[in-house]
Order: structure tokens, then C-alpha cells, then sequence
């Protein structure tokens, strides 16, 4: 099987990226031929060098480095994506049989929907965030510091000042929104959501796209080793951007009330912030050095989400090495945690927070924990291999049904004569 990864992004600049990396590694490894085509030049993660994986760069600008001008009408339709995607599918010396896109509005745009479409294979996308319904991604108002209820693209939608940015950039998101259902006429999607939340929230919406589901799991590239040992641990550790929307404030709020150290591994907006309370911020680092730091340090590891995070990796990598997860319940990785046993599912307030690391200072009910974390997970774990399976699995599925659809097309069932 020969199947074609579209990702921004070479190196993980977030989870998407991780995600489209590390599969087109184990589909490579799983024996699958594998071209990896990725938008923007730059970094390139060594686990796309491999015999069956084929490298190309189409060598387009990532929009944010853009003119203000040129970002909007090229995030909005990139004709040259479009023209350059194609140009690349087309000197490929095999046909795909599955094309792959994991993510297309820092560089690609809805202009490469129909070029992908146009292709005569199957074509599934995952859904990292949401951004094939709502305008701004992430159903979540920035102005309110809350979820969004709104329905996408509805008058309450388009005059709601929820952008992060400004109320430009929220007119921009909507062009964005009014390509892609062009882009995608009445075609239906295959996408896959990487939690159970996801889908739910997808499915009980008019999004205004034909969608198909599936669910796979993200995958989780830890190896198994002795569990960790939380309790020996002194900080509750928060890994990611350092954003109000993923409650990194809400952790060093809450542990402060509990008497514990937080520490937190990224950088972001409130960096300086948690620097100047006295917060502990080591800035970002690499896998490696993120694995020894938890093991060393964490008596858990939190992810306060206020938005409906459809992760994040981090809190799995957590249940892999034996340590307790403090999640939201707006976090589809809280679908992973079972609340009292292997960590704390809460709302993400200070006083919920507060309370669960209040817990975690009893240093036989973390080690309980973590060991519970760790058994849980390694029994169905989230391997890069087990991965790879159950995308082969859907791409085949899928490729017998469009074969299918093409014999009915050609071959119409001529209706029974009357007698």
C-alpha cells in the first residue's frame, strides 16, 4: 500500500505535526510505502528518514510570516498550494492508494481539498482541532475565557468577537470557513477523531460538511520501563503552551492553595507572569529530557483545559510511565483517566484543582495512583505499531468501499421487468 501523509509541518510545532510524523514512521514500519509531504521547508524529525518513507517539501511560507494582506487571502485560498500539491502528486512513481492530511490552515488552505479529492483515492483527514466547523478552531469564545455554544457559522456565530487575535482575524476565519464548504461541494469526509469527546461533539452538529467518523488513538511513543515513582516526586508538573485557554495559570493558582510546586516545561503568552509569582518554568525541551524531568520531579502531571482540548499527548505519555494525570473533563485525554484511580478528573477552577493536589500530597494514595496509571494503560497501550495497524485497517476499508461506489457507478442496477 502506498499511502501519502499531507502535514505543514516536518517537525512537531504542536500535536498535530507529532501525530503526522510518527505515523507515517509506523505505517513505514508496518511496511506500508509512505511519501510524507509536508508545506513549509524547514526542521525535519529524523523519524522520517526510513527506506519506505519518501520525503518533499512543496516550500511554502507558513502564513503568520506573512504581510498582514497576503496572510489573510492566502489562508483563506492558496491557489499555490493548490498548484504545487498537485505538480508533486503528480511526479510521485506510484499512484497512492490512501492520501493522509493531518492539518492545512497555517500553509495549505481549502484549496487543496479539491485537488485531494480530485484524486480517484480515498481521502481522510484528522480532526486535531475543529476547525472543519468553527471558524476560530477550537469552539471556544477567547473574549469569555469559555466553551463556545454557538452554532458554527450561525448570526450569533459571525458577530461573536471570539477570535484570539481581533475582530479582522475573525473575519478572516469565516472566509476560511465559506472556501472550505465550497472547496468540499456535497462530497462527505472521512475524518478521524482521535477521542471519544471529539466525535460526539462532531456528530451531534450541522457542521455543514458530508462527515464520516472513525476514532483511532493517537500514539503514544514511550517505550515500557520500570513505572515511575510519583511519590518521590515534589511538583505538579504542566507540560505545553503556556496559555489561559489550557489552564497553565489555573495550575500554579491551585497548587499554590494546596501547598505543593508546580512546575511547568514550555513557554507562551503567560510565561512572565508565572515567573514573576515564583512559578518554576524550565521553557521547552526535548522528549528525552521532558521524560527525565517527569520521572525525576512529578508527583503528577496536570492538564486543565478550559477548552475542549481533543488531547494532549502529554497526559498519556504521563499513564505510560506510572505517574498520576490531573485532567479536565473538556480534555478528550480525560477519557483515559479514571478519576480516583489513576488520577483526578476536575473541573478546571482552582478550588476543584486546589482540592485533587491537596490528595496528591499523601504519598501512599500517588504511589496507588501512579501504579494504577501504569498497569491501566500498558494493558491496550497506544503504541506507534498498534497505531499503524488501525490505519491500514480504515485505509483498506475504505478503499474497498470506493471501489464499491466505482463498480455501481459504472455497472447500474437495471430494474426487474414486469412479468
Amino acid at each position: 500500500m502506498h499511502v501519502v501523509i499531507l502535514a505543514e509541518f516536518a517537525a512537531a510545532s504542536g500535536g498535530a505535526e507529532k501525530v503526522a510524523v510518527e505515523s507515517a514512521r509506523g505505517l513505514a514500519e508496518a511496511g506500508a510505502e509512505v511519501t510524507f509531504i509536508h508545506a513549509v521547508a524547514g526542521p525535519v524529525d529524523p523519524l522520517l528518514t526510513h527506506p519506505r518513507l519518501r520525503r518533499l517539501t512543496l516550500d511554502l511560507p507558513d502564513v503568520w510570516s506573512l504581510p498582514a494582506w497576503r496572510a489573510a487571502t492566502s489562508g483563506i485560498w492558496n491557489g499555490e498550494a493548490a498548484a504545487r500539491l498537485a505538480a508533486a502528486l503528480d511526479a510521485l512513481p506510484r499512484r497512492p492508494d490512501c492520501l493522509h492530511l493531518h492539518q492545512w490552515t497555517r500553509a495549505l488552505s481549502p484549496a487543496v481539498l479539491p485537488v485531494l479529492l480530485g484524486r480517484g483515492a480515498p481521502l481522510v483527514l484528522t480532526l486535531h482541532d475543529y476547525a472543519l466547523a468553527c471558524p476560530n478552531g477550537v469552539f471556544y469564545r477567547f473574549d469569555r475565557a469559555e466553551p463556545c455554544g454557538l452554532s458554527p457559522l450561525s448570526g450569533a456565530c459571525l458577530t461573536a468577537a471570539c477570535d484570539p487575535k481581533s475582530r479582522r482575524h475573525k473575519l478572516v476565519r469565516v472566509g476560511r470557513s465559506a472556501a472550505l464548504r465550497m472547496a468540499v461541494g456535497r462530497t462527505e469526509l472521512d475524518v478521524v477523531h482521535v477521542c471519544d469527546a471529539s466525535r460526539a461533539r462532531m456528530e451531534g452538529m450541522r457542521a455543514g460538511i458530508g462527515l464520516r467518523h472513525h476514532r483511532i488513538d493517537n500514539p503514544v511513543r514511550v517505550e515500557k520501563r520500570a513505572p515511575a515513582e510519583p511519590a518521590r516526586g515534589d511538583a505538579v508538573v504542566y507540560v505545553g503552551r503556556l496559555t489561559p485557554e489550557k489552564g497553565a495559570d489555573l495550575v500554579a493558582e491551585a497548587a499554590r492553595r494546596a501547598g505543593l510546586p508546580a512546575l511547568f516545561v514550555g513557554s507562551g503568552p503567560l510565561e512572565a507572569r508565572l515567573r514573576a509569582e515564583g512559578a518554576e518554568v524550565l521553557g521547552w525541551m526535548d522528549p528525552a529530557e521532558v521524560e527525565t524531568i517527569l520521572r525525576r520531579r512529578a508527583r503528577a502531571v496536570c492538564a486543565p483545559s478550559r477548552w475542549y482540548e481533543t488531547g494532549p499527548l502529554t497526559l498519556y505519555e504521563a499513564l505510560a510511565q506510572g505517574l498520576p494525570v490531573v485532567a479536565s473533563p473538556r480534555s478528550g485525554a480525560a477519557e483515559k483517566v479514571t478519576d480516583g484511580r489513576t488520577g483526578f478528573v476536575v473541573e478546571p477552577e482552582p478550588d476543584a484543582l486546589a482540592g485533587a493536589f491537596r490528595a496528591l500530597r499523601d504519598d501512599a494514595l500517588t504511589a496507588r495512583l501512579g501504579r494504577a496509571a501504569y498497569e491501566s494503560y500498558w494493558r491496550a497501550p497506544q503504541t506507534l505499531a498498534a497505531h499503524a495497524r488501525s490505519l491500514l485497517a480504515l485505509y483498506r476499508e475504505l478503499g474497498e468501499a470506493s471501489l464499491m461506489r466505482q463498480c455501481d457507478m459504472a455497472c447500474p442496477v437495471e430494474p426487474a421487468s414486469a412479468s
